[in-house]
């Protein structure tokens, strides 16, 4: 039977009170189960994390001291318990390490996605979904005009001129993502990295995901025009070299507001779109679904009549 309240909204994020533990905390608690090393799913400060051997690699690079007190890393599949509940992590698609989290009590199955994509990702491993009774998904993009394009077709657009090219992403994943399909789809490009995006980029291949090749950031040859040269930059970055001259200003991202003013758009999003989450429920074959990160309303009206939906937040 099905725990109407097994996983809750409070003042330190999403609570399953049966196992004591929290999914992806946004303040600090004794028992986190961390579903990817994103900032908004993965803060300084708990005393027991639990995640993907990945996951807490990440966190511990990038959070130093700070990660956790103490990290439990379990391999995809391997199930663990924390105070009765049965937990098993499956593969995400999001980034490197993300985790789907599969959690079975008394014979129910409650899967939470944390933040998940169905496309194809040669820098992390393919999204793995499982059958259970509740499917708890984020709703990121989770509204029917909203259609990710094909990222092959999208990143091609690089190909149609020899300008460099001043590059946005996010330094964990998107980065990691975009050096892989600029090298498999923009032979001729020559990527240079923000020296920013180095240590996470590096640990990816020592997780066996090689990417292709780049570079550090090279000043004298990004002032050379019609070179072909990409240079990725994170967000506030990006956002300094406004008035960069000589080079097209473009941001990878599946969002309509950050292609705003750029010379180029690149619709290259890292979530699941509307598509992919209705193929999603027919996967997994829920008997209820619960919606979080985004907005559950067009869900729960497209589902109406079918099965329950319930908008944790």
């Amino acid at each position: 039977m099905i725990i109407p309240n097994f996983v809750v909204y409070n003042e330190k994020g999403l609570f399953c009170e049966t196992g004591n533990f929290y999914l992806d905390p946004q303040h600090p608690v004794d028992n986190a189960v961390v579903s990817h090393a994103h900032g908004d799913h993965a803060i300084p400060g708990h005393t027991n994390v639990f995640c993907t051997p990945a996951t807490g690699s990440i966190m511990q690079l990038r959070l130093k001291k700070n990660a956790g007190k103490a990290f439990f890393p379990y391999a995809f599949k391997q199930p663990f318990s924390i105070n009765n509940v049965l937990i098993s992590f499956y593969p995400a698609g999001h980034i490197l390490g993300s985790a789907m989290v599969l959690m079975e009590y008394k014979g129910v199955r409650y899967l939470y996605t944390g933040d998940f994509k169905l496309q194809e990702d040669d820098t992390c491993e393919p999204a793995e979904l499982v059958e259970a009774d509740v499917f708890i998904t984020e709703t990121t993009f989770a509204n029917p005009d909203v259609i990710h394009p094909d990222p092959v077709k999208e990143i091609s657009q690089l190909n149609n001129s020899d300008h460099n090219v001043l590059l946005g992403a996010y330094v964990l994943g998107k980065t990691q993502r975009l050096i892989s399909l600029i090298s498999k789809y923009c032979p001729s490009r020559t990527i240079f990295l923000h020296h920013s995006m180095m240590a996470v980029t590096k640990l990816y291949e020592e997780y066996s995901f090689h990417p292709g090749s780049y570079d550090l950031y090279n000043r004298k040859l990004m002032k050379m025009p019609g070179k072909g040269f990409v240079y990725i930059v994170p967000p506030l970055t990006f956002e300094s070299y406004f008035r960069a001259k000589g080079v097209m200003r473009v941001f990878a991202s599946g969002w309509k507001r950050l292609q705003n003013n750029n010379d180029m758009s690149l619709y290259i999003s890292d979530h699941a779109d509307w598509n992919d989450i209705l193929r999603s429920i027919e996967i997994v074959k829920p008997k209820e679904v619960w919606t979080l990160h985004g907005d559950g309303s067009y869900l729960k009206s497209h589902l109406a009549g079918k099965m329950p939906v319930k908008i944790l937040i």
